[in-house]
């Protein structure tokens, strides 16, 4: 029986938490049951490749992800690209990750629908599935509606699954598709009100919002 072979599914979410929100925190509780996951590592992009560093440090953007994550036993922080130099490229953390949970543990990589359609920009790409798996999340009102890139097209064709266990079979090399519930929340949306002095309840745990108001972050720059 494939059952006892299984493996621990550990998912990934990096980002820059810029702040973290309730959409993050909600699509990786909805991934964690729809796909059996054993855990799911929240890791806080330093120094973020494909988009300006933001202004507001990894230390703090981490620990408004230690905060946000404190009380579900399913989620922890994961601090490892705040110990590395310069860009954090998910291949590395990718690799750091298989050297400290070896071939023995599954890993799924969350990524939103949108981020994909520009997954062959990103450094060392090809290699990214040999070391984990791909969940993608459809985020809500995406109006880009444009054809994949033909080299993504056949690389969703030959990586493709939609049944859950072949995540837990195999350590690697299957991407698969998940709808969520549809929370309209961005960091940016969160910054903007902040800045103009506005609330920003419900939008994030209160936990982060008293972090962000103690240490009076966002409230007049936008990164």
């Amino acid at each position: 029986m494939k059952k006892s072979a299984h493996k621990p599914l550990i998912g990934i979410l990096g980002g820059t938490f810029n702040p973290i929100h309730f959409g993050h925190l909600r699509m990786a509780q909805e991934l964690s049951e729809a796909l059996n996951l054993n855990k799911v590592r929240f890791i806080p992009s330093a120094n973020p490749p494909h988009k300006p560093t933001p202004l507001v440090t990894a230390e703090h953007r981490s620990a408004m992800v230690k905060l946000a994550i404190a009380d579900n036993p399913l989620f922890e922080l994961d601090d490892c690209e705040l110990r590395r130099t310069g860009a954090s490229y998910t291949i590395d953390t990718l690799q750091s990750l298989r050297e400290e949970l070896t071939e023995n543990v599954s890993l799924v990589l969350f990524m939103g629908s949108d981020a994909f359609t520009k997954f062959n920009t990103w450094h060392r790409w090809q290699e990214i599935i040999d070391l984990c798996h791909i969940a993608l999340v459809r985020r809500p009102l995406v109006a880009n509606k444009a054809p994949l890139p033909n080299v993504l097209e056949t690389f969703l064709r030959n990586h493709y699954t939609e049944d859950v266990n072949d995540l837990q079979d195999s350590s690697t090399g299957f991407v698969t598709m998940q709808s969520i519930t549809p929370l309209d929340i961005s960091s940016t949306a969160i910054r903007n009100a902040l800045q103009y002095n506005h609330s920003a309840r419900y939008l994030t745990p209160n936990n982060v919002l008293e972090y962000i108001d103690t240490h009076q972050l966002y409230h007049t720059t936008i990164t």
